[in-house]
C-alpha cells in the first residue's frame, strides 16, 4: 500500500508537472485517466489490477496558488486591452465609414443639384426662345392679316403710300438717327402736313 501511495504521488506530479497550472485544476477526467492507466501498468507485476482512479481535489501550495492568481489577473488584462483595441478599432472604421458615405452623398447631392441647375436654365432658354418665336410669329401673322385686308379693299396707290408713310413715322419713334425717305413719300408726306395744316385753321376760325 505505501508503494502504491508513494508511486501516485509521484505520478500525479509528473502528470500536473507537464500541464498549465489553470488547466490542471480543470482537467480531472483526464488526470484519472492518465494516472489510471500508469499505476495499472507499474503495479501489474504485483498482481495488482487497478481499475479506477478518482482525484477528489487538488490544492497547490499557497505561492502556486498567487502565481495562478497573477497569471489568471494577467490573462484577464490582456483580454481586456484586446477587447478595448479591437472596440476602438471597430470604432475608427465605423467613423471612416460614416465620413465616406457622408463625403458620397455630398458629392451626389452637389452633383445633383448642378444636373438639376443646368436643365432648368436649359429650360428658361428654351422657354424665352419658344416665347420669341411665338411673338415674331404673332407679328407676322398679324402683318400678314393686315396684308389680306388691304388687298380685300383694292386700296389705290395713295392709300398704299399713306400706309408707307405711317410706318414710316412709327419707325421714327424709334431708336434710329437716320431715316431715309423714298421720293415718292416725300410728296404724300408734304401734301398730309399741308392738309393738316389747313384743317387746324379751320378749326381755330370756327
Amino acid at each position: 500500500m505505501n508503494a502504491i501511495e508513494n508511486l501516485t504521488a509521484t505520478t500525479l506530479r509528473n502528470i500536473i508537472g507537464d500541464m498549465e497550472l489553470d488547466q490542471s485544476l480543470t482537467s480531472r477526467d483526464t488526470i484519472n485517466s492518465r494516472m489510471r492507466a500508469i499505476l495499472d501498468e507499474a503495479t501489474d507485476p504485483w498482481g495488482i489490477k487497478v481499475n479506477r482512479v478518482e482525484l477528489k481535489n487538488i490544492i497547490p501550495p499557497k505561492e502556486i496558488q498567487n502565481a495562478m492568481e497573477k497569471q489568471m489577473k494577467a490573462e484577464r488584462e490582456r483580454r481586456e486591452a484586446i477587447l478595448q483595441a479591437e472596440g476602438q478599432k471597430q470604432s475608427q472604421i465605423l467613423v471612416a465609414e460614416g465620413e465616406k458615405q457622408s463625403a458620397i452623398l455630398k458629392a451626389d447631392a452637389a452633383k445633383q443639384a448642378a444636373i438639376l441647375k443646368a436643365q432648368g436654365e436649359k429650360e428658361a432658354r428654351i422657354m424665352a426662345a419658344e416665347a420669341e418665336a411665338q411673338a415674331i410669329m404673332q407679328v407676322q401673322q398679324a402683318m400678314a392679316d393686315s396684308l389680306k385686308l388691304l388687298n380685300a379693299a383694292s386700296p389705290d396707290e395713295q392709300v398704299i403710300k399713306l400706309k408707307a408713310l405711317e410706318t414710316m413715322t412709327k419707325v421714327a419713334d424709334g431708336k434710329a438717327t437716320k431715316i431715309i425717305i423714298p421720293s415718292e413719300i416725300q410728296g404724300l408726306a408734304g401734301l398730309a402736313a399741308g392738309a393738316k395744316a389747313v384743317l387746324e385753321k379751320d378749326g381755330a376760325e370756327q
